[in-house]
């Protein structure tokens, strides 16, 4: 089913059944009202014959009088259809009887006491239209009698059948236009995403620049949906050229030891005798050369987990003091006549220590050493040491690592997160420009944040923040 037909079949159906409830309400209401009516006229007739049965045995010595008050009694029975009167003395006997049907059924000896204790009763059940009243009647001479009134509401019959062949004739007529003017509505609503399918299955893969258009005015839903429709194409198209540009880099990275491994191996190969001090420099080479390439490959594998599924890596709370530690030692290692100056700064910490953070060991102990490493790398000739101060915040804990190097020009300074991106001052240096992007991804999948600024000869500063665990 198409979501146009259920829109209008649901639609349809909210305002038939809608309908319907009021149609009942209506009939019921006025059935309640017809009833109402139709007996407080009977409560009326009682009274009359009440009095008129009380004024005729007033008057039962004369001949005349009498014959008046049996005539009178007899048309107004005929003006009500099958109506029927009764007359019940003080002892509960019945004196008097009128109408123009036969009795079928006594009064219950219960209701009449019940109209004697009352003053006035209906007798219930009824069916049929059929309605019978009795009152109280107080005569001077004859003490109190009970008069009973019942009549056949044809008239309420009529009415209420013409009532309910008009509500039925106006729920169908009502459902036909309604089903109708849903359909209408349903296609005119789904204009607009009928328009979007459309949009969409023009653009393809090897064309994201395509766009939904958002129409004018405020937007409703539809809108909405375009607008963060044409939020995920930004994001799709920028992840494909990232992708793009990522696998042109990362091919040309590995096109240059791949190369100088070729060459030299291609020379170790030549037929003509060469001395041993020749091979040794071409395996030296080769080893240089595949150190390169697992190098380039394992940061190519790292960055590719830290851009995976968060979900998928395990965390745990960390301490990031014995992590800049474990960093520095690792950092002497690697440059050994470089100097490495380490800070900790706790703050408002009344423990004494520095509060944890939920996260991965390793990945963020690879993002201390990218850091590091690079600070060490780009400032090899400046005199000042490299400072790295881990900072205790309110919420957060904050990294600075600083160094008095080259620095950075500010064009080169908005791309240090590209990978494999050299900056102009270092190209001369070994490495592949992957170290800042894998720290940018560690730190995004942790829930931090890294900064950059820098001053060409003044050196680079680095921020790294994370938020830390509740303190117990």
């Amino acid at each position: 089913m198409s979501i146009r037909l259920r829109l209008a079949a649901q639609f349809g159906a909210i305002l038939v059944i809608t309908l319907v409830l009021f149609a009942l309400a209506i009939y019921f209401v006025t059935q309640r009202a017809r009833r109402k009516e139709f007996t407080q006229s009977l409560f009326r007739r009682a009274m009359v014959v009440g009095h008129a049965y009380a004024d005729g045995q007033a008057h039962t010595d004369s001949s005349g009088h009498a014959a008046s008050y049996r005539l009178y009694l007899r048309q107004l029975y005929r003006t009500l259809p099958a109506e029927e009167g009764r007359v019940y003395d003080a002892a509960g006997q019945l004196v008097f009887r009128e109408g123009q049907q036969p009795p079928t059924t006594a009064v219950p000896v219960q209701w009449l006491a019940k109209i004697r204790r009352e003053g006035r009763a209906m007798l219930e059940p009824e069916a049929d239209y059929h309605e019978t009243v009795g009152l109280l009647y107080q005569g001077s001479r004859l003490g109190p009698l009970v008069v009973v009134a019942a009549s056949v509401d044809e008239e309420g019959r009529h009415q209420l059948q013409r009532l309910r062949q008009v509500l039925a004739l106006g729920l169908l007529a009502a459902a036909a236009v309604m089903s109708a003017g849903g359909w209408l509505l349903a296609g005119q609503a789904l204009r607009p995403l009928r328009r979007m399918v459309g949009e969409v299955d023009g653009i393809t893969a090897t064309d994201l620049t395509r766009r939904l258009t958002q129409g004018n005015g405020r937007p409703d839903e539809l809108g909405r949906l375009a607008q963060r429709f044409n939020r995920l194409l930004d994001r799709l198209e920028s992840a494909f050229v990232g992708q793009r540009t990522f696998v042109r880099d990362a091919s040309h990275e590995l096109r240059t030891p791949l190369t100088a491994l070729i060459g030299e191996l291609e020379v170790a190969l030549l037929p003509a005798t060469r001395p041993a001090a020749d091979y040794r420099r071409t395996l030296q080479s080769t080893l240089d050369a595949a150190r390169q390439l697992s190098s380039l490959t394992n940061g190519l594998l790292q960055i590719a987990r830290a851009s995976g599924d968060p979900s998928q890596v395990p965390m745990r709370p960390v301490r990031l003091d014995e992590l800049l530690l474990q960093a520095h030692e690792q950092i002497l290692r690697r440059y050994p006549t470089r100097r490495v100056d380490i800070e900790l700064e706790l703050g408002d910490e009344a423990s004494g220590q520095l509060p944890e953070v939920r996260g991965n060991e390793a990945l963020l102990l690879a993002a201390m050493l990218n850091v590091l490493d690079n600070a060490c790398k780009y400032s090899a000739e400046a005199t000042a040491p490299v400072t790295a101060t881990l900072v205790s915040g309110a919420h957060h804990l904050r990294l600075l690592v600083q160094d008095y190097g080259c620095g950075l020009q500010a064009a080169d300074l908005s791309q240090v997160f590209v990978p494999f991106f050299r900056a102009s001052a270092v190209r001369g240096l070994p490495g592949h420009g992957i170290g800042l992007p894998l720290t940018a991804q560690i730190m995004a999948l942790h829930g931090g944040t890294v900064r950059v600024t820098s001053q060409p000869t003044e050196g680079t500063q680095v921020w790294l923040e994370w938020p830390t665990l509740p303190t117990r």
